[in-house]
């Protein structure tokens, strides 16, 4: 490492956010789940919902290391998939129309959209997500798991707003029937009108709070509505902060494939981490 200090880029997913590392310069290695956790504070810290450290590892391939901000590593991250697609290009690291992101999920097509912050990726095939035996809460109308780059649980609700999204989130999301490693939990209900973008909660494991947008979560919960007749393919997704996401994607006998989402990759600003 630079003994001036290590250069960060603080990215943006739609809310979602990120500090961004490049690899050529440092390596997974001199990230121990405390300084990871130091650094993602947001009293004490740069402040983010995940670490990123992006290295190349062949002509138009990137190696993506993702890390929660409590310092637990994941396989993949939607937006922080997208911010990384952008910044891989800034950073001359790949060209702008394609990218192969290498995750612990596999590899992960991407490309920038346009000129401005915009980004998809295309992830790899998956499972429908799959109906769950778990006792409804009020305004709930059905409960889902599967696994998009890591485990998801998509819960159909009439209204959003009405959810206690902490209670009920940290309830489910290490419920025993998602298994010991526990998921992210995705509350989502219909818009105004029904050609409305649906709206969209995340309680996200790793940060054990909620984060403000869920790439990989909104695609797990089109496919649950694909799937139930209830939005079809392609849709926009709105978050919290009224930022929307869109998905696009085929089901064929229970799989999900060319699954696409695309949205905001957006460089807040740089600085140096000493």
């Amino acid at each position: 490492m630079n003994p001036a200090g290590q250069v960060f880029y603080k990215m943006t997913g739609s809310g979602n956010d990120f500090i961004m590392l490049d690899g050529r310069y440092t390596q997974a290695a001199n990230w121990p789940a405390q300084r990871i956790r130091d650094i993602c504070d947001r009293r004490l810290g740069v402040g983010a919902d995940g670490l990123v450290i992006l290295t190349p590892v062949a002509p138009g391939q990137v190696r993506m290391d993702f890390f929660n901000n409590d310092g637990s590593p994941a396989p993949m991250c939607g937006n922080g998939a997208l911010c990384s697609s952008r910044l891989a290009a800034y950073l001359e690291m790949s060209s702008p129309e394609s990218t192969v992101l290498q995750t612990g999920a596999g590899p992960v097509r991407t490309r920038c959209a346009g000129p401005g912050h915009m980004a998809e990726l295309c992830l790899p095939s998956f499972p429908v997500p799959k109906q769950l035996d778990i006792p409804l809460h009020p305004g709930e109308t059905g409960i889902f798991f599967g696994i998009v780059g890591v485990p998801h649980v998509v819960v159909l609700t009439e209204d959003v707003g009405k959810v206690d999204l902490l209670n009920r989130g940290r309830e489910l999301r290490g419920h025993p029937a998602v298994g010991p490693g526990g998921a992210n939990v995705n509350f989502v209900s219909p818009g105004a009108d029904p050609g409305a973008p649906w709206q969209i909660l995340t309680y996200e494991r790793g940060v054990e709070a909620e984060t403000l947008a869920c790439g990989t979560g909104t695609v797990a919960s089109a496919m649950v509505a694909e799937a139930k007749g209830l939005r079809r393919l392609p849709g926009e997704w709105v978050t919290s902060l009224g930022i929307r996401l869109s998905v696009a994607g085929m089901l064929d006998n229970g799989v999900v494939t060319e699954a696409w989402l695309c949205g905001e990759g957006r460089l807040v600003y740089t600085g140096v981490v000493r």
